[in-house]
């Protein structure tokens, strides 16, 4: 192929090309913003139930884990769309039951406290004309721990 044939052709296909390559830089950024964002509510979700557990009733222990919950996603800097939704649940002798009960059972039994965090990850400021996002993903984090066997409830 002689020159004069091939001239323009490395300009074509940057034309082609570049769109595809944005798309595919914009999609890795989707991409890593939502496994940061997993990674933190899998941190915040254990915080909230290590915050719970450690409580001595309820009601204490639903205002300490959605504090600890805030304090971890705050820190890692994600941002729901909305205010992350706290889910609360108990477990006696293996049993499920309200968080409530779990931390009225008596002295002596297996009780343990779950936290369930959910948050709809935005996309809204990441925007390409040719491409059309998601309003967001939601993403759902729980753990479970173990309340003191020996300590006192209420």
């Amino acid at each position: 192929m002689d020159r004069a044939m091939s001239r323009g052709s490395v300009s074509i296909e940057v034309a082609v090309l570049a769109p595809a390559f944005v798309a595919m830089m914009v999609l890795g950024g989707v991409a890593g913003r939502t496994a940061v964002a997993s990674a933190a509510l899998e941190a915040a979700a254990h915080d909230a139930a290590r915050a719970a557990s450690i409580s001595r009733d309820a009601a204490t222990a639903r205002r300490e884990a959605r504090e600890a919950a805030r304090r971890q996603l705050d820190w890692r800097g994600v941002s729901c769309s909305g205010a992350p939704q706290v889910t609360f649940r108990g477990a006696v002798d293996g049993r499920s039951t309200s968080f409530n009960r779990a931390f009225s059972s008596d002295l002596g039994q297996n009780a343990t406290v779950t936290v369930e965090i959910a948050c709809t990850v935005s996309y809204s400021d990441i925007k390409l004309p040719a491409l059309t996002m998601p309003d967001g993903q939601r993403i759902t984090a729980s753990f479970t721990s173990p309340l003191d066997r020996y300590r006192s409830r209420g």
